[in-house]
């Protein structure tokens, strides 16, 4: 078994997921739970890592790397925003300590665009891009990160130009759970996906995203007049809002293609709407980014 070498930590608002690296890079022991940043402000942030730890068997005093709703002004020690445009790599430098620990605990920042017409931000996806992409990435590329909130990020020649959020994965849940959409997709999980209503909803809202509220509502009016099923209702929400959120982020994308930064489900769904409107993209996998972000940021803090 390898030397355990450090700790790294994506602390998420809803999840939390631990990695035991070892000095040559393998992981050797892995934890995945609830117990976001929501979570942690009531149990105590110290307590559920210390909890983790434990249970890993680490040893004591090994350092522990960040990112993520850990450090939002919320969290555990806030550690601010990098402004863009900026260096990939500079996050790499502000990282902050977590105060009154027995080892040493550093918080990742995350990236702030202050432009007041398009104010954004972000945390933890800069260490997934960073971990995607190296420090040293050339060419324009527009990089695509679904989840809850997607970000989409033009990133040239190593450096963050600039990004937009899209509440895609938020929308979706309070439209099927809030709305009268919830009586259309009520017991799709128990059918079989309809790709055929998905792609056909990301071709629509692609190509007519001003119609976006419109194309929503046929997943009820289509179930009531011509009895499409559970499934293909919840297909229409799904690719309405990809295919929403497509069209918006193209708008000023690089031309060379899309980086889609995904697993799972989510990159299942993004790969399958990017084949449907003929995009060229490159996949790459989410948890490998992120912890080869949260390498690069241990190995320049403790390069020994």
């Amino acid at each position: 078994m390898a030397n355990p070498a450090y700790v790294a930590v994506d602390w998420g608002t809803s999840s939390f997921r631990l990695w035991l690296m070892g000095r040559d890079g393998t992981i050797l022991a892995e934890r995945r739970s609830g117990e976001g940043m929501t979570s942690a402000a009531k149990t105590g942030f110290s307590t559920v890592l210390t909890g983790h730890l434990t249970a890993i068997e680490a040893p004591e005093n090994l350092p522990v790397i960040i990112c993520g709703m850990a450090g939002a002004r919320q969290g555990w020690v806030e550690a601010g925003y990098i402004d863009v445009p900026a260096p990939l790599a500079s996050v790499l430098t502000g990282a902050v300590s977590v105060p009154g620990e027995s080892c040493d605990i550093r918080i990742l920042p995350g990236l702030a665009q202050r432009d007041m017409a398009t104010p954004d931000v972000m945390r933890g996806e800069e260490t997934q891009l960073l971990g995607a992409l190296g420090s040293a990435s050339a060419g324009a590329q527009a990089v695509c990160m679904p989840g809850t909130h997607s970000k989409w990020v033009h990133v040239g020649d190593g450096k963050v130009t600039g990004f937009s959020t899209f509440m895609t994965g938020e929308l979706f849940d309070v439209i099927s759970k809030h709305t009268i959409l919830s009586h259309a997709v009520a017991g799709a999980e128990e059918q079989p996906a309809d790709a055929a209503a998905f792609e056909a909803a990301v071709s629509a809202a692609f190509a007519r995203p001003a119609l976006a509220s419109n194309l929503l509502f046929t997943a009820r009016s289509g179930q009531l007049l011509h009895g499409i099923s559970a499934a293909a209702a919840q297909a229409r929400l799904s690719g309405t809002l990809i295919g929403l959120e497509i069209a918006g982020a193209l708008q000023e994308a690089a031309n060379s293609g899309i980086t889609l930064v995904a697993s799972g489900r989510l990159q299942a769904l993004y790969e399958q709407a990017f084949k449907t409107l003929s995009l060229p993209f490159t996949a790459i996998d989410a948890d490998a980014a992120v912890r080869r972000g949260l390498s690069a940021a241990a190995e320049a803090i403790w390069p020994n």
